[in-house]
């Protein structure tokens, strides 16, 4: 097997304290953000509503566009520049039955360069009904697939191994919600799929290093758990990098010439990634340590 660094001996518990502070630095900032922001940025397809994507002839500003729409009724639309000069994104909150919301906004577009001086590219209307059900089902299959997890790991290894991923997981979630919150980003479908892919990812990352202290453990029965931890860890080390290296490889291409409609997807898939690989070896394994510390001390008590 390609190695990329070789003879590595990295004392990665010894770091525990300083990637715990770390961790909880941004995610403590992340929480903030979501708390000031009340809640996750949600996109169409949860609260509901119609969104547009327009592309002007002429020059046209935010300003000009709100104006516009707050003579309808819309003033508390979001509106954001997209993709080409003079290309739009306008949210609006569903306010009354799609077919009088388009409309309305149909004319508040026209009052601005007339009927031929725009041009809609994209048109997405979603009840809030519907909106409220998907958001719903988002947090059941984030929470399943965890629960599905701790089942699985703590019949294929220990439960204290299962709560070394679980926290993992919820440090990769939990980060990258804070990091969405605090760029004002919207989480949509596309975004959720995200998710749902870091928490398979980050999950095979850091079974793969449990695998590897579940064979060290029965070749090194009289070494300290902490130091057949830091081996498995840098037996493991240059295997996580290659696929981790591969992987963004593509996220990042994704990421800056996919378009801005798959932007925030590829954005997710990216800090997942590095937030993944980064729990797995900074996150999971001293979790686990300290987890099986404390059992130690609890029987000798």
């Amino acid at each position: 097997m390609f190695e990329l660094i070789k003879k590595i001996n990295i004392d990665f518990l010894g770091k525990r304290k300083i990637s715990g502070i770390l961790s909880g630095v941004i995610i403590l900032a992340g929480l903030v953000s979501l708390v000031v922001h009340g809640g996750p940025h949600y996109s169409i397809d949860f609260e509901g509503g119609t969104e547009v994507q327009v592309l002007f002839k002429e020059a046209t500003t935010v300003e000009s566009m709100r104006s516009s729409l707050s003579e309808i009724g819309y003033g508390d639309a979001m509106i954001r520049e997209f993709g080409n000069v003079h290309e739009f994104l306008i949210h609006v909150k569903t306010a009354a039955r799609s077919e009088e919301q388009v409309s309305d906004i149909r004319e508040a577009l026209a009052s601005i360069h007339g009927e031929e001086g725009y041009e809609i590219r994209r048109l997405e209307t979603v009840g809030p009904k519907i909106g409220k059900e998907l958001r719903g089902d988002m947090i059941s299959a984030v929470l399943i697939a965890m629960i599905g997890i701790v089942i699985y790991i703590s019949i294929r290894f220990q439960f204290m191994f299962a709560i070394g991923a679980l926290v993992a997981l919820v440090h990769d979630v939990l980060i990258t919600l804070g990091l969405f919150s605090l760029l004002n980003m919207e989480i949509s479908l596309s975004v959720l799929a995200a998710f749902l892919f870091i928490v398979g990812y980050s999950l095979n990352d850091t079974i793969v290093v449990f695998d590897r202290v579940r064979e060290n453990v029965k070749s090194k029965r009289h070494d300290a758990f902490e130091a057949v931890l830091n081996l498995s860890l840098n037996q493991t080390l240059n295997r996580t990098i290659i696929t981790s290296l591969t992987t963004l490889t593509v996220v990042m291409i994704l990421l800056f010439f996919g378009g801005e409609v798959i932007k925030p997807f590829a954005f997710a898939l990216t800090i997942g990634l590095i937030v993944g690989t980064y729990s797995s070896i900074f996150v999971a394994s001293p979790v686990v340590l300290v987890w099986d510390e404390n059992q130690k001390k609890k029987k000798k008590n």
